[in-house]
């Protein structure tokens, strides 16, 4: 799946489209990517307890449960997965591991350590170096808080209205001129209030404007006026209603409105691996399409992250050079998931991207046929559905 589309090994330049820096806080992101564990400790690693390699095409032995490095080659506890079906899945990694080479398989670990680092580093998710690592790894295990067991709405609601919706809500954050951390928490706060508040489908745009309001006020450092949001709605709802709503959701949630994006992870692996701003700016472009698949919420971010960095790089088909072959290799040692989730992700990514043009729901696509986002969403390899779908088989 993944053999082909190696890129050249550019540096990665402005891929988060850095705003003015009096716009952001300082700590806005590095708030947002994880919280606080403080029951967690990492423990120490005896340095006599060797760590053992088999040389077989896919990593299905994690490192010992001791270490802190586990996480990297297999963020489950156990290497095969047992599905909803009975089915049991291998876990896999982006690219296969580098076969025979046992010494060299040894100092990934290491080498990854260091990449992330700088990693976050460049992208300016953090502030101190010394906590990039402890950051990281924070950020894989609490990726799976909140998440969905399944993509059941509510009865009176179907896909088709929840595009609908979040369609508008990309419209708004366009209009708005949000960070794009903020789309990403206000769609996971409007997928886990549909499935704890009760609302009537005449309320439904009133909750998604509190979800967006509510993302702002935790990323962004402007907010707009409550009167200017009623307005973005026509006047159909109140400032009472607003915040009363607001209310409602907040305590429905527990005032927990943390959430690691699969944006954080798409550029933290685009990085590792060298890719190309075009790379970056298609993968970019497929995750936000995942937003408005109701499918596609039930799969963990750094799921969403690497299937869309694998099937940008399949469309692209950008030429192959040994160091950036070197450099995806080493980023695909994060483990991701099974390959039938990967696969799923990333045909359903494919059928979203040939149908985009045509939808109803197209703010995704005009927002991404800008010269600043590359034209992406008008590359001619996107129009051919059956070359997409096979990439995905």
């Amino acid at each position: 799946m993944a053999r082909t589309g190696f890129c050249d090994s550019k540096p990665l330049l402005d891929l988060h489209k850095k705003q003015a820096d009096e716009r952001r806080a300082p700590l806005r992101t590095w708030s947002n990517a994880c919280r606080t564990i403080d029951r967690w400790q990492p423990v120490e690693v005896e340095e006599s307890s060797p760590v053992k390699m088999e040389p077989v095409r896919r990593w299905e032995r994690r490192l010992s449960a001791q270490t802190s490095e586990s996480i990297i080659m297999g963020f489950n506890d156990d290497s095969l997965t047992d599905t909803a079906d009975g089915c049991v899945e291998e876990a896999m990694l982006l690219y296969p591991p580098l076969q025979g080479l046992h010494s060299l398989q040894a100092l990934v670990p290491s080498l990854l350590r260091h990449e992330v680092e700088t990693a976050l580093e460049k992208l300016d998710l953090i502030w101190d170096r010394t906590f990039a690592w402890d950051m990281f790894l924070d950020m894989m295990r609490t990726q799976t808080q909140n998440s969905l067991p399944n993509t059941d709405l509510p009865r009176h609601f179907t896909d088709a209205t929840r595009s609908v919706l979040v369609d508008w809500l990309i419209q708004v954050h366009e209009m708005m001129h949000f960070q794009e951390e903020t789309l990403y928490l206000a769609i996971n706060l409007l997928n886990r209030s549909l499935r704890v508040i009760k609302v009537t489908t005449v309320n439904l745009q009133l909750l998604g404007m509190v979800c967006i309001f509510l993302a702002a006020k935790k990323e962004e450092c402007l907010l707009p006026e409550v009167s200017g949001l009623c307005y973005l709605m026509d006047h159909t709802y109140t400032k009472h209603q607003l915040l009363r709503m607001e209310r409602k959701v907040l305590l429905a949630l527990k005032f927990d409105l943390s959430y690691c994006p699969p944006l954080h992870f798409l550029l933290l692996l685009a990085s590792i691996a060298r890719c190309s701003a075009m790379v970056v700016w298609m993968a970019r472009y497929l995750l936000e399409l995942s937003l408005l698949e109701g499918q596609c919420v039930v799969f963990l971010p750094l799921q969403l992250a690497g299937a869309a960095l694998c099937l940008s790089r399949q469309i692209l088909q950008e030429p192959l050079t040994p160091e950036g072959e070197a450099a995806w290799c080493l980023a695909s040692s994060v483990h991701v998931g099974s390959e039938t989730a990967l696969l799923r992700i990333m045909h359903t990514l494919a059928s979203a991207a040939a149908k985009a043009h045509t939808r109803e729901t197209c703010a995704t696509f005009i927002k991404f046929s800008s010269p600043e986002n590359m034209h992406v969403s008008m590359h001619p390899g996107l129009k051919n559905i059956a070359a997409l779908l096979g990439v995905c088989t």
